[in-house]
C-alpha cells in the first residue's frame, strides 16, 4: 500500500478540453483530480504500470490496476482535436495544454511506445507565484524592466523556467503600458491584459509553427516577446534580430549553466554567420538566469538554486571575443554588479538548513573549491 491509498470514486468532471470537440476521458479526470488533492506537479499514465504521480520530485504510483495500452492510447485521443491527431500519428511525439475544470491548466505531453499513446501531464495551476513565493533573485525583476535586449531562463525539464518566464511576464503587465506577444508550445499560464495588452499564441491552436510564428511575430507591432524555447538555428536567428532592433526578448533553453546556454547558442552557427551571432550577443544580451529545482532538508518540498549573469561591460567583451571559459572568473567577482555564481548559492542554501550537504555537493559545480570552503563541512 502506497501512501496515495485507492483512488476515489469520483463523479467525472466533464471537463472541456476544446470548445465543441469531445470530453475529457472519465478515468483521467478521477486521475487528474486525484493528483491534485495529493499535492502532485505531475501525473504520468504508462501502460504495464498504475498511474504514477510526481510529488515533491519523487515518483509514487497509485494503488490501483496497471494501465493497460489501449486505455492509455484512449484517454490521450479525448485530448485531442483532428489537427493534433493529424500532428501526433505523423510526428509520434505531441505537446498541448489543456484547461480542467478543478486543477486549471495542464501541459499534456503524448508519445508513442509499443504503437500506444502515453502521456505526461503538468500541472501548472492557476495563478502565478510571487517573487518571494518562488525565491527568485530580486535581479529579476530588474531584467523584467528592461526596455530591450535578450533575457534568457536556462536548466534541465522541471526545473521551473516557464514559472520563471511567466513571473517576469506578469509583472511587465502590471507595470508597462505596451504590447506583449507570446509563442508557446503550448500555453501554461494564462495571462489576462492589465496595463499591458497580452496576446498569446499555441502552436497547433492558433499558429502552424514556432518559426513562422515568431517570425510574424515581429510584424504585429510588439514591445516585449516571449519565446517559449528556442529551440534550433532558426528560432535563436530571429529571436537576437528582434532583441537587437529595439523589443525585449523573453526566452528558454535547455541548458545547465549560463556558460553552457550561451555555447550552445553560439555552436548553432557556424562560419561568418558564428561571428555574427556572436556579436549580436555581445549587444543585445541583458542577462541569464540558470535554475534548478531542489530536494529540501526534510525532502517535502523543493528548493530553486539558481545562478544569474549580467551582461556587464566586462561580460559583453568575453562574449565579443569568443572567451566564454572565462565568464566564472568574471561571475565570482562580480557580486557586487549581480553576479550569482552557483556553487554560491548552493552554499547559501546548506548554510540556511534548506537542502542537505549531500544535495549540496552533487550540484556543485567546482567541487574541490566547495569542499576546501571551512564553512562548508558536515
Amino acid at each position: 500500500m502506497n501512501r496515495f491509498g485507492s483512488l476515489p470514486d469520483l463523479e467525472p468532471q466533464a471537463s472541456w478540453v476544446h470548445p465543441g470537440e469531445s470530453h475529457i476521458h472519465p478515468y483521467l479526470d478521477r486521475l487528474i483530480v486525484q493528483a491534485q488533492k495529493s499535492g502532485a506537479s505531475d501525473l504520468h499514465l504508462v501502460a504495464g504500470v498504475p498511474p504514477a504521480f510526481r510529488v515533491t520530485g519523487e515518483i509514487i504510483l497509485a494503488d490501483a490496476d496497471a494501465l493497460a495500452g489501449p486505455e492509455c492510447h484512449a484517454m490521450a485521443e479525448s485530448l485531442l482535436n483532428d489537427l493534433q491527431r493529424r500532428k501526433l500519428e505523423q510526428d509520434w511525439e505531441l505537446c498541448i495544454s489543456i484547461q480542467h475544470a478543478i486543477t486549471g491548466r495542464i501541459r499534456v505531453t503524448c508519445y508513442k511506445r509499443n504503437g500506444f499513446t502515453e502521456l505526461s501531464c503538468r500541472f501548472c495551476g492557476d495563478r502565478i507565484p510571487s517573487r518571494e513565493e518562488l525565491t527568485l533573485p530580486s535581479r529579476v525583476d530588474d531584467f523584467a524592466r528592461k526596455p530591450n535586449g535578450l533575457i534568457l531562463v536556462t536548466g534541465p525539464t522541471g526545473a521551473g523556467k516557464t514559472t520563471t518566464l511567466n513571473y517576469m511576464i506578469d509583472l511587465i503587465n502590471r507595470e508597462r503600458r505596451c504590447k506583449i506577444l507570446t509563442i508557446e508550445d503550448p500555453i501554461e499560464f494564462v495571462h489576462s491584459n492589465q496595463r499591458a495588452i497580452v496576446v498569446q499564441q499555441e502552436v497547433l491552436t492558433d499558429v502552424r509553427s514556432f518559426n513562422r510564428a515568431l517570425i510574424h511575430a515581429l510584424r504585429q507591432d510588439p514591445d516585449v516577446i516571449c519565446v517559449g524555447e528556442m529551440r534550433d538555428h532558426d528560432a535563436i536567428a530571429t529571436a537576437l534580430t528582434a532583441a537587437e532592433t529595439g523589443h525585449l526578448v523573453l526566452a528558454t533553453l535547455h541548458s545547465p549553466s549560463v556558460g553552457h546556454a550561451l555555447e550552445r547558442i553560439v555552436g548553432v552557427f557556424e562560419g561568418n554567420a558564428q561571428k555574427q551571432v556572436i556579436l549580436q550577443l555581445a549587444n543585445c544580451l541583458q542577462g541569464i538566469i540558470a535554475q534548478e529545482l531542489l530536494p529540501s532538508l526534510d525532502r517535502t518540498h523543493r528548493v530553486l538554486a539558481y545562478e544569474v549573469l549580467v551582461a556587464s561591460n566586462a561580460v559583453r567583451a568575453i562574449i565579443r571575443d569568443n572567451q566564454l571559459h572565462q565568464l566564472s572568473n568574471v561571475m565570482q567577482t562580480g557580486s557586487r554588479e549581480g553576479q550569482v555564481v552557483m556553487d554560491n548559492c548552493l552554499h547559501d542554501l546548506y548554510a540556511r538548513c534548506a537542502i542537505s550537504y549531500d544535495t549540496a555537493v552533487s550540484r556543485a559545480r567546482n567541487l574541490d573549491r566547495f569542499q576546501r570552503d571551512p564553512a562548508n563541512t558536515r
